[in-house]
């Protein structure tokens, strides 16, 4: 479901401080946000289909999206979950009209739709918008690169520990932290099969990792470190 793009106060927070509206005065947020439509997804929706053609490119405002790529036989991995803040699929405005995977809402979400052709229009008259995107895509690269080697150079339960670490509240040695998503999002999100994401935390509890639903509490936040 789509409506006129108007932002209640959560939903412009966010925009405001993603990666795609850095560095742009109020003027140029104006008239990005003006590109834009609001699509309401509830779990489960699929938002575009790989080869579709490609007439929008979305920033999450809540909620969560997978992006995916399906082979022949209809089996599909998982490329990126992406959250609150995170943009895709703006690459198509320099490249090519189709869509090169497929998207699909997790659970109750909101996307905010920008319609690629409006936008390709304004960067001519406001460049600074385009500089702006071109920011947006280099920190895509470079999270993939770094999700690249950490699939190649860490096994499952370092995964999981530089995840817990760099997404937990310290206190003192002791720390903690509730997950946003359920447990298969998180296997999703760090390339694992949820099997793989269990026996990972089986491991970890020998290194004080205690998990109790989406609550993860750590006793030694040096010990974790060194794994």
């Amino acid at each position: 479901m789509n409506r006129t793009l108007t932002f209640n106060g959560q939903e412009a927070a966010v925009l405001a401080k993603a990666a795609l509206m850095a560095g742009l005065d109020h003027n140029e947020a104006e008239a990005l946000r003006a590109c834009a439509t609001v699509r309401l997804c509830d779990p489960h929706d699929v938002l575009i289909e790989e080869a579709d053609k490609a007439a929008y490119f979305y920033c999450v405002l809540s909620g969560y999206v997978r992006l995916y790529r399906r082979n022949g036989d209809g089996r599909q991995a998982d490329i990126r979950i992406c959250e609150p803040g995170d943009s895709f699929a703006e690459c198509l405005i320099h490249a090519d009209e189709t869509y090169h995977y497929g998207a699909q809402a997790m659970d109750h979400a909101v996307l905010a739709c920008f319609d690629i052709a409006k936008v390709r229009l304004l960067l001519e008259e406001r460049p600074r918008i385009g500089k702006a995107i071109t920011r947006s895509l280099s920190l895509h690269l470079i999270s993939m690169m770094e999700c690249l080697a950490s699939d190649r150079m860490q096994t499952a339960p370092q995964r999981v520990a530089h995840y817990l670490l760099t997404h937990c509240a310290e206190n003192g040695a002791a720390a903690s932290l509730r997950l946003p998503f359920p447990k298969n999002l998180l296997a999703r999100k760090l390339g694992l099969a949820p099997e793989a994401l269990s026996r990972a935390f089986s491991a970890l509890k020998t290194k004080g990792v205690t998990v109790r639903g989406r609550t993860i509490a750590i006793s030694d936040v040096n010990l974790l470190r060194r794994i």
